[in-house]
């Protein structure tokens, strides 16, 4: 059975995807930045109202993802005050002024995560080589990478997903995100043949999930072809 997390930039998108058939919520904050930290409130609130996992993400702000001192001191803070709110993993990616992995930060942010599950969120698009930052990836011990293939959407990016599944094998889930509708996942599911999707089911600009898309994507990826 392949699975679906549903990218939830609020409080509202995260309870609608609760109440669908997704399999996991990745809770964040502002989506025209692609997604920050979420107040601590909102995961108390969801934790309440369901069972799915849930994926928290860890960024303190939008734009690059090289952060200062102190903006790596916060992550920190974060995910030490987030592991008592019963959640079920944490989202990040750090890299340095190269935009390559910065392998000792987000090293720190692993260790301190534990025992949950981390994501290398798609700050992995900005790296150079994808399967030098695959292998990078893994040898830090994240479970999953959320990906568009090293392009902007996963149309672009196909070709890349289906070397990166091909590559990882085993070692890492590899998760196509970006640009993932009911319209494509179809050809991306058959094109790079991941075991595990990500979208935000967003389907005008009210920045809200929608319920029909959630589970038509989730019926997508595990009709009979």
């Amino acid at each position: 059975m392949k699975k679906l997390e549903i990218a939830c930039f609020n409080l509202e998108s995260a309870l609608i995807a609760a109440k669908s058939n997704a399999d996991r919520i990745e809770l964040c904050a502002n989506a025209s930045t692609g997604g920050v930290t979420p107040d601590f409130e909102d995961i108390k609130t969801l934790r309440k109202e369901t069972d799915k996992e849930i994926m928290v993400m860890i960024r303190p702000r939008g734009g690059d993802f090289c952060y200062s001192d102190e903006e790596f001191e916060q992550m920190k803070s974060e995910i030490i005050m987030i592991k008592n709110f019963r959640i079920d993993g944490f989202v990040f990616g750090i890299l340095n002024e190269d935009n390559e992995i910065d392998f000792e930060r987000n090293q720190e942010l692993v260790e301190l995560s534990k025992p949950f599950p981390c994501t290398f969120h798609r700050a992995f698009d900005r790296t150079s080589d994808a399967e030098d930052s695959l292998q990078t990836v893994i040898d830090l011990g994240f479970k999953t990478i959320l990906t568009s293939g090293l392009d902007s959407n996963v149309d672009y990016g196909k070709r890349e997903l289906k070397n990166l599944v091909k590559k990882a094998e085993n070692q890492i889930t590899i998760m196509p995100g970006g640009g993932l509708r009911s319209t494509n996942i179809e050809e991306i599911d058959s094109y790079a043949n991941a075991t595990y999707f990500h979208s935000s089911a967003m389907i005008d600009d009210s920045g809200i999930a929608n319920l029909e898309e959630i589970n038509r994507l989730k019926s997508l990826i595990n009709s009979e072809k």
